[in-house]
């Protein structure tokens, strides 16, 4: 049985009553959740806010879930409403926009590169460069924090980043890329690199 499967299982059990099916996704999921959540809100304690808040949300709107994405995807995109929410209420919202070439997010010749400096090692390897990127990443948008995040520290595909940020692929697409360019701008005054590539 697949992960969705057995989500899809302990959702139908919840949606019929058994609180404990619930429990069991919130134990599973509320590390990741708490994680990617990290991402927008740096304090501890509001992060565990809004994490709560969330899986109330979810809770409560269980009952609408109808399976058609993975739960998870669901989830997250509760939780990425939530934390949005709370910024704007705290009136920490950042300026958006999506307006880019969205071919251009899969020329990206460097993407691997950019992947590679978010590894613990790598970090590890360069307290500077670690700096860099999170202070370039805190500085980004939420939109594309929110799509670099889910693509690049929690492994999703663009489509189910498409799902979770409920937009349209290409804007998924536009939205990593002008991330990925915008965290390789700070790095390229610390790495050492010809003048013709972009970092």
């Amino acid at each position: 049985m697949s992960e969705r499967e057995i989500d899809q299982k302990l959702v139908e059990r919840a949606q019929a009553g058994d609180k404990q099916a619930f429990d069991q996704l919130v134990s599973k999921y509320q590390r990741k959740l708490s994680r990617l959540l990290s991402r927008f809100i740096r304090d501890q304690a509001e992060v565990e806010d809004v994490a709560q808040e969330a899986f109330i949300k979810a809770y409560r709107a269980l009952p609408s879930f109808r399976g058609d994405s993975a739960f998870y995807t669901w989830l997250y995109r509760i939780g990425i409403n939530t934390a949005n929410n709370y910024l704007v209420s705290q009136g920490r919202r950042a300026p958006t926009t999506t307006e880019y070439d969205a071919d251009e997010a899969e020329s990206f010749e460097d993407a691997t590169q950019l992947r590679d400096i978010n590894t613990p090692e790598s970090l590890l390897l360069s307290k500077q460069i670690g700096d860099t990127v999170s202070l370039a990443m805190d500085e980004l948008p939420e939109e594309l924090r929110a799509a670099i995040v889910l693509r690049e520290l929690e492994g999703h595909s663009y489509e189910e980043i498409a799902q979770i940020m409920a937009c349209p692929i290409g804007t998924v697409r536009s939205r990593i890329f002008r991330a990925r360019e915008a965290v390789a701008a700070r790095l390229k005054p610390l790495l050492d690199v010809s003048p013709d590539r972009r970092w």
